[in-house]
Parts: C-alpha cells; structure tokens; sequence
C-alpha cells in the first residue's frame, strides 16, 4: 500500500519509525510548518519533519489542510491509506481521499478520554489503566470504527511524561499490527458503542493553566494525581512567598497537620510539605520562578523558608 503518514511531536515519531522499520510504503509525511522558537526566533522544525528528513521522506507541511494547492499535491501521491498519530482534526475532504480510508492512533482506551489530552486526564482522574486504540476516522473527533486495542495499566506513581513514553512504544507496535491487517482485508470494524450500566463517559479537552492551579481545599489523592497527571509539562503550580512555583514530583501523607489548607511546613533542610483536605503533599522534585528545576533539598539550600 502506498501510505500517507500525518503527525507533529516526537510522540509521532515512534509510529512512523516502528511503519518504516516494518517494510511499510510511507510516500509522502504530512506536518506542522515551522515556527519560530526561542530568543532568536530561528524557525522550529516538528520531530516528524526532522526524522523526515533524514530518511528522505517527502514532507508537506500546510498552514490550512482546506487550500487548494494542498489538496492537489496531497492527491498526486495516490495513497491508499493515511495514518493520523499527534495531529490536528482533518477535513472531510483529506481524511476520505485514499481507498482505504484515514485511520488514527488515540492514546486511550476509545470511547473513553476522547479528546486533546487523554494522557494527562486519565492520570489526573486517578484511573489505573488505559491504553491505545485504532480506528476509521470519521466526521466527529474521535468517533469513529474501532480496529484494534491494547491496554496499558497505569501505576499510582507513573507521571503523564513517563505513561506517555509507554503509550509511545505500545501505539507505534499496535498501528504497525492495524496497516498489516488492512493491507491483508483481515480485520473487523467495532463501532464505538454505549459504555456499560453504571461507567460515566470522560473526556479529554485541552489542558488550560487554570487546570493547573493546584487547590489545596482537595484531598491528597485528587493533588496527588493532578501533579503526575501533569508532569513534566503543562506542570502543575502553586504560589510560593509571591512566587509561582511549579511542581513535578511529590508523595502525599495521610496525617493532617495542625495547619490550614495552603499553609506549608518546612525543616529548611529536608521537607517541604503543602497541608490540604486531608493530609498534606510533600514536595519532592520542583522548580520556582526564575530557577532551575531541582529536587527539595537541593532547593532548600538555595531558599530559607
């Protein structure tokens, strides 16, 4: 099959890597236009352009999937497939181009966390497992025919960066399975269906800074998962002495501190702890306004309390 491959971060990467690795006809790459970076502003080329690149993949990169040129261009390379990894939502009009249809790698467990930012919410939601899905595009996001899926247990200390290193290597192996069953005809279409009696449908919009004020009125569990839900980036924050102070790493402790809510304690050595609902966080791995980031006691030496 002649292949058309869209996709952005290095999240991308691993899938279009595991397709070439596995002898897969990728034609033509599809990617973000560069953007200016940085102090000096120098253009910002996507992972998926720069492994492009070296392996001499022609790359198209469109400011509107809508234009003209575009369109023609993306025709020209008679694709029977497209595969969508890390993009943004397409038109009617390029996810229907190729005979065998669009399909698109999602990293949770469809129809749950459709959406921006399922690794982060289904971390931040406390969930102990989730994974990746395929499946057909269709006209509203996410939506479409299941093809496969593989299910990936989340533990209580995994951060979002690291189940997304995991999700990476599990989606580049599952979309190589899907494009083999779809050049063979030997697969089945699942229609995303209702979820079971009693299981809410979540979803996964974009991650906004205002999801990332950590509210010290909740319960250790919810800021616990919150902060590895969103670590290492957006990075949940907090204020400290007049200062944002972002936090990646932490363990929560069940003992309520004679304290209130948002009122830390500290050794000026060793800990850092922020009393909430029902216990309190202690920091462990942090980075203040203006610093570096660094672990708790590295930064207490540097900062009296």
């Amino acid at each position: 099959m002649r292949i058309i491959f869209m996709g952005t971060p290095a999240f991308a990467v691993a899938s279009l890597e595991a397709l070439i690795e596995s002898g897969a006809n990728v034609v033509a790459v599809v990617t973000a236009p560069d953007k200016p970076a940085g102090r000096g502003q120098r253009l910002n080329e996507s992972a998926v352009k720069q492994y492009s690149v070296i392996h001499n993949i022609p790359v198209l990169q469109p400011e509107k999937l809508k234009n003209e040129d575009f369109l023609k261009e993306l025709k020209s390379y008679q694709a029977d497939l497209q595969v969508v990894v890390a993009f943004r939502m397409l038109p009617e009009v390029v996810w229907q181009m190729p005979v065998k249809g669009t399909i698109n790698l999602h990293a949770s467990l469809l129809p749950q966390y459709r959406g921006a930012a399922p690794i982060n919410w289904a971390i931040i939601n406390g969930e102990k497992e989730s994974g990746v899905t395929t499946f057909f595009l269709k006209q509203e996001i996410d939506t479409g025919d299941i093809l496969f899926v593989e299910k990936v247990s989340i533990t209580d200390e995994v951060t979002a960066g690291e189940y997304h290193d995991r999700l990476m290597h599990k989606g580049a192996g599952l979309l190589v399975k899907t494009v083999k069953a779809i050049e063979s005809g030997r697969y089945t279409e699942q229609p995303q269906g209702q979820l079971a009696e009693g299981i809410t449908l979540k979803h996964a919009p974009k991650i906004y800074k205002d999801d990332c004020r950590v509210d010290w009125q909740q319960s250790a569990d919810k800021i616990y998962n919150l902060i590895r839900g969103l670590s290492p980036y957006p990075a949940a924050f907090t204020e400290l002495n007049g200062k944002t102070l972002k936090i990646f790493k932490t363990t929560k402790e069940d003992t309520k501190p004679n304290v209130q809510p948002g009122d830390y304690l500290t050794d000026n050595k060793t800990y850092l702890k922020f009393a909430c609902a029902d216990g309190c966080i202690s920091l462990t791995d942090i980075q203040l306004e203006g610093k570096k980031r660094m672990g708790i006691e590295e930064f207490l030496r540097g900062v009296k309390l």
